[in-house]
């Protein structure tokens, strides 16, 4: 199987297939919805956006790859009378949480008739009966404010279950529509749950809504809670700048989220012009030598007196000796590189004879049990309202997802065979390095 991110235009296209969205059956129930836009069910957003790419794929006699649209449809599967839906909230915690399940049974309820609603607690481990979880009856009235608080009235948990014994918990309370929020991993099992229902005949819609507050799912430009976090981060970093200045050869040391990508570390740094230096996994850096980290870090000192270091959890892992560990969604378990460059930098500080002070910042779990905001706290709601649309249309194993200012339908095998990344060469990176002009410590030009 090719890999996207390595694959070319060329290869890509003769795989368009990857993008096909699976049916339960033919939609046959009229919709409720009334006079709405309808989505084209013969339109296509296209994977690429430059006319250069699709111009060359269709003189070469090839169809470009496209993704079906979400949106409602005028015709659906499900017939709203029957419909009985569950929401599972996995992972960990993340800002927009509520207000997805909120939309979701608003959606269900006001707009499609559908009155049976289960929140399913704690995770998949809520599918599984060996943990004793009840499921919960939701209806417009619970969720009525609970997008005001940060976290998730359903609760969540790490992992997966036995697939089979989570369809037969589905079968039981006869869900026909499900819906999993949460990152790579739990779009990696509700893909098995998914292939789980077919195989034992269930036309039970499995729909995914992209929550990974480090931006690194496949085909999405966005997914909810990053903004929040970028905000967030705002005036921790501002403490952070004014504690360094506020001490003679001061350093801030920022931690921030992003276990394999640094989109919350890069975006946070750009938002507040006053970092130095950001570190992302995307971006080896070296810790000595004449053009390692430290050196330019006292080469800062030397002339500036302070400096604001932004560093993403999963940057220079591999400077951290150990063995490696995953966790129970089968993440890496990242190394405490925020630490380790405290100690770092004092360790060499000290060497040179360099006075210093260095303060150390980690606000990670305040910023994922925040509440999302503005126009975080609307793309939640758009993502929701799309998902029950896919859903009643009878798609299934498919994530929603935001590509090119569209909502689209992406197939969770292919959401999850890649994991989004900082591309160095794109102007996120480039921009990072012009804000912080960490090149000029890291490579003096009189050196």
């Amino acid at each position: 199987m090719y890999r996207l991110l390595n694959a070319s235009a060329e290869e890509i296209a003769k795989n368009k297939s990857d993008f096909d969205v699976t049916y339960l059956g033919e939609q046959s129930v009229d919709s409720p919805l009334g006079e709405v836009a309808f989505a084209d069910e013969e339109l296509r957003v296209s994977l690429f956006s430059d006319t250069k790419t699709i111009s060359g794929l269709v003189q070469a006699g090839m169809e470009p790859p496209g993704f079906v649209p979400a949106g409602p449809r005028r015709r659906i599967y499900h017939d709203p009378a029957w419909t009985r839906a569950g929401i599972v909230t996995c992972g960990g915690l993340c800002p927009g949480l509520n207000d997805v399940i909120k939309a979701l049974v608003n959606t269900l309820w006001y707009n499609y008739g559908v009155r049976t609603i289960f929140g399913i607690p704690y995770g998949y481990e809520g599918l599984n009966p060996a943990f004793g979880h009840e499921p919960t009856m939701l209806n417009p009235e619970i969720v009525d404010s609970i997008h005001e608080e940060g976290g998730s009235i359903l609760g969540c948990s790490r992992g997966q279950q036995p697939n089979d014994v989570m369809v037969r918990a589905l079968e039981r309370h006869n869900i026909n529509v499900l819906f999993a929020i949460g990152g790579d991993g739990t779009q990696r099992c509700a893909h098995e749950v998914a292939e789980e229902a077919e195989k034992r005949g269930l036309r039970i819609s499995v729909v995914g809504v992209p929550k990974t507050i480090d931006n690194d799912l496949n085909f999405m430009d966005r997914t909810f809670g990053y903004e929040t976090a970028v905000y967030n981060s705002a005036p921790v970093i501002g403490c952070a700048h004014n504690e360094a200045k506020g001490a003679y050869n001061g350093v801030g040391l920022v931690r921030l989220m992003g276990r394999d990508s640094g989109f919350i570390a890069a975006s946070a740094t750009l938002a507040n012009s006053v970092v130095n230096f950001c570190l992302v996994p995307e971006v080896d850096f070296e810790l000595e030598g004449e053009n390692g980290f430290l050196a330019a870090l006292e080469r800062r000192l030397a002339a500036k007196h302070h400096a604001v270091v932004v560093v993403a959890e999963g940057a220079g892992q591999e400077l951290l000796a150990g063995q490696d560990e995953i966790d129970a969604s089968g993440n890496d378990l990242h190394k405490d590189i925020g630490l380790y460059l405290k100690q770092r930098i004092g360790e060499h500080m000290a060497g040179c004879g360099m006075d210093h002070t260095v303060k150390y910042f980690d606000p990670s779990y305040t910023i994922r049990s925040v509440a999302a905001r503005g126009t975080d706290a609307v793309f939640c709601l758009h993502l929701a309202q799309n998902a029950v649309h896919m859903a009643m249309a009878g798609m299934t194993d498919v994530v929603v997802g935001d590509w090119h200012n569209h909502f689209v339908a992406v197939p969770i095998a292919l959401a999850v065979r890649d994991r989004r990344k900082i591309d160095p060469r794109d102007q996120l990176w480039q921009s990072v390095l012009m804000v912080t002009r960490q090149e000029e410590y890291l490579h003096p030009k009189d050196q």
